[in-house]
C-alpha cells in the first residue's frame, strides 16, 4: 500500500503552509499529492505551483469537475501538466453535485453516469492524439453542418497513458468507475464496510470490462490526527462530517448521507441532515456519532493508526491518501511523519 496526501481546497486558511506540507511529503517519499476544487480555487493552477517546487511526488486532481470544462479542455490541461511535470500528473474527475453544477456552472445535473462515460471516452481519445470526432448524447464533435473539423492534440504528454481516476460514491458510479477508469477516489471510507460499500462494485465493473482488480488503484482519503485522546480528536472532525452528511447536496441528492446509511447509520444520518438543513449546524455536528468519525478517519497514537492502516490494506486499499490535521505547520508535518512511521510499523511500507 502506498501513501498519498490531500491538500484539500486552496483558500481554506492553511495556504501559507500547504507548499511546505507538500514538500515534506515529497521528501518523506509520499507517492502522490492531491488537491481539490469546488467553487473557489481551481485545481490545475494549484498542482502546477506545487509540482514546480517538488521533485518526485506525483500531483493529482481530486477532482477536476466535469461540469466546469469541456472534455477537450480537460485533455489539454492533463497533457500540459503531464508534460510540464515530467510524467507526474494523475487526472481525477468527478461530476460534483447538483448545487455546484447547476448553481455555479449552469450545467444541468442529469444523467451523471452517461455524462461521465462520454466525457472519459472523449478525454482518452484526445489524450491519445487521434483526430477527435465523437457522436454521443451529450457531446458531438465536430458540430454537424458547420466549419468544424476533427482536430488532433498538438501537445505531446510525457506518457502515452495518463492515469485517470473517478470520484465515486454510489454503487452504479463505482461499478462504472471500475469499468472505465484506472482508479477510484473514495471519501468517508470505513475499512470494516469497504467491501460492501465500494470494492464489490468496483470489482463488478472490472469484470464487466474483462479485467481484474490488479493494477486498479483504490484510493480513499482519510483525515489523520495524532494524539492520545481519541474522543477529543474525533470532535475536531464533527463539523466536517456534519457538512458532508448533512449539507452536501439536497435532501434527495446527498451521496454522503446515502453512504452513511449504507454503513448502518440510517437514523443518525437523517438526524444530522434534518438539523443541518434547518440551520442548526452545531446540533448537526453534535449528532454525528463518534463511531462514524472514528471509522472514517485515522485517529490516535502511531500504534493505533498502524493497526487501522493494516485494516485498510487488507480491505483492498492500494493508495491511502492522508489529510493531516493540525493547527500549525509543525502539527501537520508531525502527522505526515506519523503516517510514514505507522506504515513502517504495520510492515506496509
Amino acid at each position: 500500500m502506498r501513501l498519498g496526501i490531500n491538500l484539500g481546497y486552496w483558500g481554506a486558511g492553511m495556504d501559507g503552509d500547504n507548499l511546505a506540507v507538500a514538500q515534506e511529503a515529497d521528501r518523506l517519499g509520499y507517492d502522490v499529492c492531491w488537491a481539490a476544487e469546488a467553487y473557489g480555487s481551481d485545481v490545475p493552477t494549484v498542482l502546477a505551483w506545487v509540482a514546480a517546487q517538488t521533485e518526485r511526488i506525483d500531483v493529482g486532481s481530486a477532482i477536476m469537475q466535469i461540469p466546469a470544462r469541456q472534455p477537450a479542455m480537460t485533455a489539454m490541461t492533463a497533457a500540459t501538466l503531464d508534460s510540464l511535470t515530467g510524467g507526474r500528473f494523475r487526472l481525477g474527475l468527478g461530476v460534483s453535485g447538483p448545487q455546484v453544477s447547476e448553481g455555479w456552472y449552469g450545467v444541468k445535473f442529469d444523467k451523471p453516469l452517461a455524462r461521465t462515460r462520454e466525457y472519459v471516452e472523449i478525454v482518452r481519445r484526445a489524450m491519445s492524439r487521434e483526430r477527435l470526432s465523437y457522436e454521443g448524447e451529450h457531446w458531438t464533435l465536430p458540430l454537424p453542418d458547420g466549419p468544424g473539423k476533427p482536430l488532433k492534440l498538438t501537445v505531446h504528454p510525457q506518457r502515452e497513458h495518463i492515469p485517470l481516476y473517478i470520484a465515486a460514491i454510489g454503487p452504479k458510479n463505482l461499478e462504472q468507475t471500475g469499468e472505465i477508469a484506472d482508479g477510484a477516489l473514495l471519501i468517508f471510507p470505513s475499512a470494516a464496510h469497504l467491501e460492501e460499500t465500494a470494492i464489490r462494485h468496483l470489482r463488478a465493473g472490472r469484470e464487466k470490462a474483462g479485467l481484474t482488480m490488479d493494477g486498479f488503484d483504490v484510493c480513499p482519503t482519510l483525515p489523520l490526527a495524532l494524539g492520545e485522546d481519541v474522543s477529543a480528536l474525533a470532535d475536531i472532525f464533527r463539523p466536517y462530517t456534519a457538512l458532508y452528511v448533512g449539507g452536501m447536496g439536497s435532501r434527495k441528492q446527498n451521496f454522503y448521507n446515502q453512504l452513511a446509511q449504507r454503513m448502518g447509520y440510517e437514523k443518525e444520518a437523517a438526524e444530522i441532515q434534518d438539523k443541518y438543513l434547518a440551520g442548526d449546524k452545531a446540533g448537526a455536528a453534535a449528532a454525528v456519532p463518534q463511531s462514524l468519525i472514528d471509522q472514517t478517519t485515522l485517529l490516535g497514537s502511531v500504534e493505533r493508526i498502524a493497526e487501522r492502516m493494516t485494516a485498510y490494506a487488507e480491505a483492498g486499499v492500494t493508495t491511502l491518501t492522508l489529510a493531516p490535521a493540525g493547527f500549525t505547520l509543525d502539527e501537520r508535518v508531525a502527522a505526515l511523519r506519523a503516517g510514514v512511521e505507522a506504515m513502517e510499523r504495520a510492515g506496509l511500507a
